[in-house]
């Protein structure tokens, strides 16, 4: 069993590592100031982004993405966690697997311009109702002048004042089956409502959506009437795996380098506070658990690459890797002390960042419920190994 990175894959780390130092660092405190990133800069780095290759990474390479295995993604997304989430929109993409269901002229429409960063994307699945439960949508779609009328309503939709197009989850008809839509933000009745207020993720835009009777043509229906649960099942997780669990490792690791750094150099009683064995405790565990993590994180990738059914494996790293990088953000704010509670330094912002994680793209609850149905139902395979 080979553990170790390709020459490869520690360029394509290093790459990254270094465009996120030299290129988005900068910009990190001017965004949590303001909760803006002004146009020009965010032009500025998508540009030097897409020029090195480093953008939609994670789509096929026949598309114009990277071209990434699922590990190597993980390896990026790792890297991402390094910043905030609105440079990595930017800089980066946001560029959902799920629109790998389009066909025939969807993909010219709305797949390949996503791709090239041409068009941007946010995915509309919660509801002010309709949660964790993604299933209890009031959304509806209903057939009409040969094609679709929207109405509904969203909430909680990232990046929704940037984005061009909405992958849109409904009911159809009278049945309770899920469908997805891609739904373009110009169209008569989409109106897009407040940027709610959010306790961290500054920048980064969580909007209300409205759709009332929005008409919709044929090609708008995304991978066939009554699939979108099926789509966002097996697309999604991929979503969890990259953006919420490979990213919290990721952040986790910067914050305990900086807090692992403080404890070095503040002296407190004569000596430098990482030799207090209480503070040694906090730097353990956080080691200790960050690589648990990561480990997870590529062990799901690997099923992924395989063809496995990855979905248990990630319910598990996606708690694992949220809860993680809770434990490790508060550590970091004790070991900083009160200067960790001070907006002078960044170490409060990440943890206010860290909280989301174990709510958003599933709740820790409900995935471990998840783990657990699939434990009892596939037995000793989840947590035996050769079986």
């Amino acid at each position: 069993m080979d553990f170790s990175l390709s020459d490869e894959q520690h360029l394509l780390i290093d790459t990254v590592r270094r465009f996120i130092a030299d290129e988005l660092a900068p910009l990190e405190d001017g965004v949590e100031r303001t909760g803006q990133l002004d146009p020009a800069l965010a032009r500025s780095i998508f540009e030097k982004s897409k020029a090195l290759g480093l953008y939609a990474m994670n789509m096929p390479a026949e598309l114009g993405g990277g071209g990434l295995s699922a590990l190597d993604t993980m390896l990026v997304e790792e890297q991402f966690g390094h910043t905030t989430d609105i440079l990595i929109r930017r800089a980066f993409g946001n560029v959902y697997e799920v629109l790998l269901a389009c066909h025939g002229a969807q993909k010219e429409r709305w797949l390949l311009p996503a791709v090239q960063g041409a068009r941007t994307c946010s995915i509309a699945i919660t509801e002010p109702g309709a949660g964790s439960d993604a299933a209890g949508i009031a959304t509806r779609a209903v057939r009409a002048d040969g094609g679709w009328r929207l109405t509904g309503q969203k909430h909680f939709i990232s990046d929704g004042l940037f984005s061009d197009f909405f992958v849109v989850s409904a009911k159809t008809d009278d049945s309770r089956a899920i469908s997805l839509f891609l739904v373009d933000k110009d169209l008569a009745g989409v109106n897009v409502g407040r940027d709610q207020p959010m306790m961290g993720l500054h920048g980064t835009s969580h909007v209300e959506l409205a759709f009332d009777d929005v008409g919709l043509d044929a090609d708008a229906l995304l991978g066939g009437e009554g699939h979108g649960m099926r789509l966002i099942l097996e697309t999604l997780g991929r979503v969890r795996l990259a953006q919420v669990a490979a990213r919290a490792v990721g952040k986790a690791s910067k914050v305990l380098a900086l807090a692992a750094g403080y404890a070095k150099e503040r002296r407190q009683f004569g000596k430098p506070i990482g030799e207090f064995q209480l503070v040694q405790q906090m730097i353990a565990d956080s080691v200790i658990e960050i690589n648990a993590a990561r480990f997870m994180v590529l062990r799901a990738a690997w099923e992924i690459d395989q063809g496995n059914d990855a979905r248990a494996w990630i319910s598990m790293v996606k708690v694992q890797a949220a809860e993680t990088l809770g434990r490790v953000a508060d550590r970091a704010v004790q070991i900083f002390g009160g200067l960790g509670f001070c907006k002078d330094l960044p170490i409060e912002r990440y943890y206010r960042d860290a909280r989301i994680y174990r709510i958003f793209d599933g709740t820790s609850e409900i995935h471990r419920g998840l783990v657990a149905r699939a434990a009892i139902t596939r037995g000793s395979s989840l947590f035996d190994i050769g079986l």
